[in-house]
């Protein structure tokens, strides 16, 4: 397969089949990312794509699952999107779903009968980072979209059919905003009902944005303990039906997961658990330096 720079996938695409559909992210301004800061955003020859899938084709007996990256494959055209998904269809008959990052701008501007097609020709799942509910947390962030933007943009998606993965950044709002970032986050997440949920800590990586704010005193991170106690009010507010839930990505201090809302009062449970043991290592403090050298 021929890919140009850096590839980012979901870790539950790990699987998957990845075709670079595009190069970079549609928006790339977010303050905490530094995924596509090397890229500049373009949508790869139609002509080369359908190659790679007859390369990929000639490669590998069985496809279950086909991931279109970079970072927003849903920012093409439809009429491409459609020509990529019907030569999948076309040359995997056996794939059972094709996923996509998104973003909520991208969603708006394709109507609902065009998400539709999209639907029927294989795309199954899309993955957006939401980050967080609160506006003003938005706007610090520079995510480039409002809470209510993103609402429109998922119910959109959920009346196509499309399965949605949200993503909550804990921690986004520094030591000042957590319970802002908490409680509108779980506004945001009880107005969209998403399939599933899926909560990462704030990170810092050297050369962001964010980096310098920390530098500077703009924001203050949050410890790993509250942390974890901003994690329990989000969910202690979170009204979903039929979604899973998972805080288990690496970068997390505790692994949490289950199934929403019939696992709520365990994952309450468990976080208090963890907070009331003496024998937990969670940190009191946070520095900078937890993250540049070698910390989660």
């Amino acid at each position: 397969m021929r890919y140009e720079g850096s590839v980012y996938r979901p870790p539950s695409e790990a699987y998957s089949l990845i075709i670079q559909v595009s190069i970079g992210c549609s928006h790339n301004k977010c303050t905490f990312c530094s995924m596509y800061k090397d890229k500049q955003f373009r949508m790869r020859k139609i002509e080369e794509i359908e190659e790679d899938l007859v390369m990929a084709r000639n490669y590998y007996k069985k496809v279950k699952r086909i991931f279109l990256a970079d970072g927003n494959a849903l920012a093409l055209k439809t009429e491409y999107l459609v020509r990529i998904l019907s030569k999948i269809k076309e040359l995997f008959p056996e794939c059972e779903r094709v996923a996509v990052y998104s973003a909520a701008k991208d969603i708006l501007r394709k109507d609902v009968e065009e998400l539709k097609e999209l639907k029927r020709l294989g795309l199954g799942i899309a993955y957006l980072g939401a980050e967080s509910g609160s506006n003003e947390i938005l706007k610090f962030i520079k995510k480039g979209v409002t809470a209510e933007e993103t609402i429109e943009a998922c119910k959109k998606m959920t009346e196509a059919g499309i399965d949605l993965s949200i993503t909550l950044i804990s921690g986004a709002g520094g030591k000042e905003k957590w319970v802002e970032n908490a409680r509108e986050s779980a506004k945001l997440i009880n107005s969209i009902n998403p399939r599933y949920l899926g909560v990462i800590r704030l990170r810092v990586q050297r050369g962001t944005e964010l980096y310098d704010q920390v530098k500077n005193g703009e924001i203050e991170l949050l410890s790993p303990k509250e942390l974890l106690i901003e994690q329990r009010e989000l969910i202690q507010n979170l009204d979903v039906k039929n979604c899973t839930f998972r805080s288990n990505h690496a970068a997390n201090y505790v692994a949490l997961g289950g199934d929403l809302p019939q696992d709520k009062q365990r994952l309450l449970n468990q976080i208090d658990y963890v907070l009331k043991s003496e024998y937990n290592n969670l940190k009191d403090t946070y520095s900078l330096q937890d993250d540049i050298d070698g910390g989660l």
